[in-house]
Parts: C-alpha cells; structure tokens; sequence
C-alpha cells in the first residue's frame, strides 16, 4: 500500500468509495434514512474535487485502486476518512491519519468523528469534547467533536 497526495483524476474513485463506505461500513451504526442524507449518490463532483484541492489531501493505493482517502485543512480540521470496506482494520485509516496530522503545523487536530470511527479517534489519543445532532436534509445524524493535541 501506498500513501500519495490526492489528484484531480481520483475525485471519481474516492466519491465512489465514499458512498460504497458509508452505505455499508457505518450501517451499523445508523439508519438506512440517516446513511441516504449522509451519502446521497449525486454527488457535485466538481465542489468535491474542489474541497480536495483546498485541503491537505491523500489517498491510499493497493494494487493500482484507491483502498481509502482522508483531507484536512490548515486549521488542523481533519475534514474526511474513509477505508474502503473490502480493507477495514489493515492499518489504511492509521497510515491516513499519521500523514495527515504530520501535514499541518497546528498545536490541535480538530475531528467530527462518527459513531462507527469514534473508538478508532479514541485509541489514537483523541479525546471526546461533545456529542452534537447534525441536521443533513431534516435527518439527524449523532456525531462526536474530538480533539488531539500534536
């Protein structure tokens, strides 16, 4: 596996693996309704390769596919992580993680951590600051505002 930057050319793949990841690896943890207003499947392909581009930004590549993404920005807020599901508990979301917080030059990392990702934040040293209900299209989705001092 293979950590490199995020390219323009790997929006298309990276949304894919983004809704393949959260209809199935975070069913668990929320409703079929919930998971619909989180990853809806028409996605703005051009706003997503944006906010890539506006961020520190990689992907993880296994035999030539992209296995899992992650983005944060200069403010040290770790915006997005995502492993796909055929590549859960390989390491791939700790490989993000220690690249990115390495990547900003801030005392703090900043997540919103889901149900499902909250335990893998927690062992890596990020500490609980709130639950918080967000709003996504009338539908609340229970999320966590977590903290690591680097």
């Amino acid at each position: 596996m293979q950590i490199r930057t995020y390219r323009s050319s790997d929006c298309e793949e990276t949304a894919e693996l983004f809704y393949d990841t959260v209809h199935t690896v975070n069913a668990r943890d929320y409703s079929k309704e919930q998971l619909d207003v989180w990853a809806a499947g028409n996605m703005d392909l051009d706003r997503w390769d944006q906010s890539f581009s506006e961020h520190e930004s990689v992907v993880a590549v296994d035999g030539g596919r992209i296995v899992g993404f992650g983005d944060i920005d200069a403010a040290g807020y770790l915006d997005r992580l995502y492993v796909h599901r055929d590549h859960q508990g390989k390491g791939i979301a700790t490989a993000i993680c220690n690249e990115l917080e390495r990547a900003v030059g801030v005392d703090e990392i900043v997540t919103h951590a889901s149900i499902t990702a909250r335990g893998f934040f927690e062992k890596r040293g990020y500490k609980l600051v709130k639950e918080q209900q967000v709003e996504r299209r009338g539908i609340f989705l229970t999320n966590f505002v977590m903290t690591k001092e680097v």
